[in-house]
């Protein structure tokens, strides 16, 4: 009863009765199965990669991170400040994004070099949100409270696709595209903080980059005070890097001290400018309660109002439009700094755990106000330079932001917005690729340079959101194309010779393809047997067969009102020459396909083979058999066996080709294959089951799939052992048309 019910469900679902065996999605999902608890217990440990080494932390590590953590501290602060004032923010916004970041990474962090808090490309995202709903909202939000939401928002989303592991989405967006955009963004950056850095005001400073440029150029005339602040501080910053980094170079010993002094330089100059300015304007104020110039005036002290963040829903709707960019900008811009510096340092991270740590850092940060913070490139680089050890490093940098939080906020006060300007126009121009980054991407690849290029110019004459959307669908649409058109040829045969008694035979395409050299001599492949790469399409193959292979049909002998209206043959005034020139081309016997370059195929693949395959047999009006070499997965050929593919009599039985198995000692095989039988539980899609042989040898490609061939010399041996079979019918008359 069990069996009659099996044959006649296998009858109702279309499942052929036969013995070929192939993988089943029980033999898959055992893999996923075998042991929950511990693939559980491994999951919520990895989201922890603190646990994997701080039972190995030392004093030699300690001396690492604490130089690293205190070096960075320096410059976290007045970047902080400057990246919050470009947010459009009070400047100590910035101070409670630059603490949660650095602490609450090195907990989830799988680099030790990447320092997460304000940036430049987000702040600047950042304060056009911010404008964007202020002017469908006027005044219905406060802009800390839109920063707040937009954290908590999107440090849930990155979250979740850290959570979820889908992390690899990123990789769909090549590195050209992210450079792009952040070219475009530093160069609207400094754009919009040239007019800051010399006191030009009168114009909006967040519009298209070049309309900036051009308002700040007619408003050079009305250059304030805060130009001498401002130029000063910039030219300041860039003269100590390039005299400490000649130094270094000219006296290597003392390389390391030089270096030290380089990293000051952010919080010299602000000093040396806070007290010019305290000098400057502290008897000069205004009945109004003006200074001469433009300063951060009170900085408040400590976390104010520290608690749950109050997510107002409509300010959510509000910001739906918004959130996507903003989430962009905080995956691409930490995965490609976290991959930049685990490369360059020897070591991998896992970038799925790197979405959890900066999706849980923008999460937590909402409870101390905290805008969104992501990976910066200048800090990252400056910890990796100053020999950190490990992401604990982030502890010390937040005990620097602490003291300026609760101990040197008075002094803040007196700090030029020149000033501020100057270090966020020094510490963005570095994102700006330089121009034998860029011809490296038109030597690497010419389409992916016009991506970078395109990013760049849309960036710059329309905004940082346009010009991320841009970088983005040019990538998908350049992924779609490469897989709706990928290369293939038609293969010929050469033979390679070592020395006089060493040769072997290779397949490469009939046509010069750029990589083989050119004046090689490619054998076509036997008459009557192509041999195409299987990236070729469905119409390339018939198209080729149409041309070079015999029609099976004489339609000499068919009527007019019979033949197909698509394919209606020759005239009855040529018919005679075209027949002859039809049998001067040889029969279509077999086609083999490398299947080397495949790592999947769906459905719609393998019934463009079926439509393949019917359309060469309607052509040569006989069977055509199929060969296939070099299958990489087992659904594959699952997938082919379900087509009609790989099974049946071949014309020609070739010896199999074997090779020897594992042996495994008296009885023991099960523990090493399972028991497929003791569950108990009979899976429909399996074939059949059975132990390994214990010795001797098997063939290597499994012997119910004749046409499925380990590589692609045995492949055209077997389909050229048919063709030389049926040679002697290859000058038969041609069956008629039915």
């Amino acid at each position: 009863m069990p069996a009659t019910s099996k044959r006649i469900g296998n009858r109702i679902i279309g499942n052929p009765e036969q013995t070929v065996t192939t993988i089943s999605t029980g033999t898959y999902l055992k893999g996923f199965a075998k042991d929950p608890r511990h693939a559980a217990v491994n999951y919520l440990t990895s989201l922890f990669p603190i646990l994997g080494w701080i039972s190995r932390y030392n004093w030699g590590w300690l001396t690492g991170d604490l130089v690293a953590g205190l070096t960075v501290g320096m410059v976290l602060v007045p970047q902080g400040m400057s990246y919050a004032t470009l947010a459009t923010l009070p400047a100590q916004y910035g101070l409670y994004s630059s603490f949660v970041g650095v602490l609450v990474y090195c907990f989830f962090a799988t680099s030790k070099d990447v320092s997460i808090g304000p940036v430049a490309v987000m702040s600047q995202t950042m304060a056009q949100i911010i404008i964007a709903v202020d002017s469908q909202h006027p005044d219905k939000w406060s802009s800390p409270l839109i920063a707040t939401t937009v954290a908590f928002v999107c440090g849930f989303i990155v979250l979740g696709i850290g959570l979820l592991r889908i992390g690899w989405l990123v990789e769909l967006i090549p590195q050209p595209a992210v450079v792009g955009f952040m070219t475009g963004s530093a160069i609207n950056i400094v754009a919009g903080q040239v007019p800051s850095l010399m006191g030009i005001t009168g114009f909006n400073t967040r519009g298209a980059t070049y309309l900036v440029i051009i308002d700040t150029l007619k408003g050079l005339p009305h250059t304030r005070l805060d130009a001498a602040w401002g130029l000063v501080g910039l030219f300041s910053l860039y003269a100590i890097s390039i005299i400490c980094n000649r130094l270094s170079k000219r006296y290597p010993r003392r390389a390391r001290l030089f270096f030290f002094i380089s990293v000051t330089r952010n919080a010299f100059v602000v000093i040396v400018l806070t007290i010019a300015s305290w000098l400057y304007c502290r008897h000069r104020k205004t009945a109004a309660g003006k200074y001469p110039i433009t300063i951060l005036k009170t900085v408040p002290a400590g976390f104010q109002d520290v608690g749950p963040p109050a997510i107002d829903r409509e300010l959510v709707k509000a910001l739906a439009p918004q959130i996507p960019v903003a989430t962009i900008i905080l995956l691409l811009e930490h995965i490609a700094i976290a991959k930049s510096f685990g490369r360059v340092n020897g070591y991998k991270i896992d970038p799925n755990q790197e979405l959890i740590a900066i999706g849980v850092t923008n999460t937590l940060g909402t409870l101390f106000h905290a805008y969104p913070a992501t990976g910066s490139f200048s800090r990252s680089a400056l910890k990796s330079q100053s020999g950190v050890r490990t992401p604990l490093a982030g502890i010390f940098t937040a005990l620097v932001v602490i003291v300026a939080l609760y101990g040197l906020t008075p002094a803040f006060y007196w700090i030029p917005n020149a000033g501020l300007s100057a270090v966020i126009i020094h510490a963005v121009a570095g994102l700006v690729a330089s121009l034998p980054q860029a011809y490296s991407y038109w030597r690497i690849s010419p389409l992916e340079f016009i991506i970078w290029l395109a990013a760049v110019l849309v960036t710059v004459f329309s905004t940082i959101e346009n010009g991320i959307y841009t970088s983005i669908a040019a990538s998908f649409a350049l992924l779609l194309v490469r897989m709706a058109h990928p290369r293939g040829y038609f293969m010929g045969k050469v033979t390679l010779s070592r020395n006089s008694t060493e040769s072997r035979e290779v397949f490469i395409p009939l046509r010069k393809d750029g990589v083989t050299d050119q004046y090689i001599k490619v054998d076509p492949p036997t008459p009557g047997l192509p041999v195409p790469n299987c990236s070729i399409a469905n119409s390339a193959i018939v198209d080729y067969v149409r041309e070079n292979m015999r029609r099976g049909i004489d339609f000499s002998t068919v009527r007019l009102a019979d033949r197909p209206w698509n394919d209606p043959g020759p005239t009855r005034g040529n018919s005679q020459t075209m027949e002859a020139a039809n049998n001067e081309k040889p029969v279509l016997h077999a086609i083999v396909l490398d299947f080397s370059g495949v790592s999947h195929i769906d459905t719609t693949a393998t019934q463009t083979l079926i439509d393949t395959r019917s359309e060469v047999e309607r052509w040569a009006n006989r069977p055509v058999e199929f060969h296939f070499a070099t299958i990489l997965s087992p659904w594959i050929r699952r997938s082919l066996v379900a087509a009609g593919f790989g099974v049946g009599t071949p014309a020609v039985e070739l010896s199999s080709e074997t090779a020897h198995v594992v042996p495994y000692p008296g009885d023991r095989r099960g523990e090493y294959w399972g028991d497929v039988t003791s569950s108990g539980i009979e899976d429909i899609e399996a074939r059949s089951e059975s132990f390994p042989p214990t010795l001797g040898t098997v063939p290597i490609v499994p012997i119910d799939t004749p046409f499925f061939h380990f590589d692609l010399t045995s492949a055209v041996c077997a389909a050229e052992a048919g063709v030389e079979k049926h040679g002697e019918r290859a000058d038969t008359p041609p069956v008629k048309y039915k």
